[in-house]
């Protein structure tokens, strides 16, 4: 399996409130033609398969939405701030020293397929490792949102976006060499999961550039073509 399409299950309902979610998933269409989009269900989750740059511009796209609503609410939340003023001026200079240190706080989104991910912690893990940046990742089905916030320093802020750019094109250039082979237990019993799970241990330390990523229903193999070739003809034998 190349990383060419990826399925990802997308939640709307922040949006619920603020507009009309058929139209919304209308404009997603409109705007992402490479995806294919399921029925919206009730609890405001679609399934979006396509491209993954695709999926992660309309990822994206939907994050900043949710920014600009969040911004747009704080801003009217402000009115009511003001009554409070009088009760909080005595915090006044313990704010005004929160409020320079948040003024440096700068946070950047990546999307990633997850297993790039999983593979980009595992063998490339100073990649997540940079000074006054703090970088986590949130998974979701296929994809993961990385959200990488600078510390609170001046300095943060460039290295926030030279994490972001070097996570950006490293991302680009394993998805061009990387392949997924999954090995499914639907049809194994307990003991013959147990087994390969076991035999998937054996064989890591010989596969050193391969990423094996067991779950409870299936094992995941990530790396090379030639290298997950390899692994999984050994697994076999």
């Amino acid at each position: 399996q190349a990383f060419l399409s990826v399925t990802s299950i997308l939640n709307v309902a922040v949006f619920r409130d603020h507009f009309v979610l058929e139209d919304l998933v209308e404009e997603m269409k409109k705007q992402s033609p490479a995806l294919s989009f399921g029925p919206l269900r009730p609890n405001g989750q679609i399934a979006v398969q396509g491209p993954f740059p695709a999926l992660r511009v309309l990822r994206e796209s939907l994050l900043l939405k949710a920014k600009s609503l969040s911004e747009e609410g704080k801003r009217e939340g402000k009115s009511h701030e003001r009554l409070r003023r009088k009760q909080q001026e005595h915090r006044g200079a313990t704010e005004t020293r929160n409020s320079i240190r948040d003024a440096h706080r700068e946070k950047q989104v990546v999307v990633l397929d997850t297993d790039l991910y999983h593979y980009m912690r595992h063998f490339f893990p100073k990649t997540f490792q940079v000074n006054d940046v703090v970088i986590s990742g949130v998974t979701d089905g296929d994809i993961t949102t990385v959200c990488i916030e600078s510390a609170g320093r001046k300095a943060g802020a460039a290295h926030g976006l030279r994490a972001k750019k070097t996570i950006e094109n490293h991302s680009v250039e394993l998805q061009k060499i990387l392949r997924k082979e999954r090995i499914c237990f639907e049809e194994h019993s307990r003991g013959e999961k147990q087994k390969y799970k076991w035999l998937c241990e054996r064989l890591k330390p010989h596969h050193p550039k391969v990423l094996v990523i067991p779950y409870d229903t299936h094992i995941d193999v990530v790396g090379t073509s030639a290298g997950v070739f390899e692994f999984i003809e050994q697994l076999k034998s």
